[in-house]
């Protein structure tokens, strides 16, 4: 079974922890921890991909 969790990732060896993905994520699934995005709320995640899209390092996927 494929939970939330498994579904956004961060890839940490790519974040600059720049925060963008904090901004614009409508659902506050991230939060800069340690100078890295982190996912804390995956369960709030609706996969809309505007994460995805604005990560100038291509630092997070989704697995739909």
């Amino acid at each position: 079974m494929i939970t939330l969790s498994d579904k956004v990732k961060v890839d940490t060896s790519k974040c600059i922890g720049c925060g963008v993905c904090v901004a614009v994520c409508p659902y506050g699934v991230f939060e800069i921890k340690d100078g890295k995005s982190v996912v804390v709320h995956p369960e709030k995640c609706t996969l809309c991909g505007k994460c995805v899209e604005a990560c100038p390092m291509k630092a997070i996927s989704l697995k739909k």
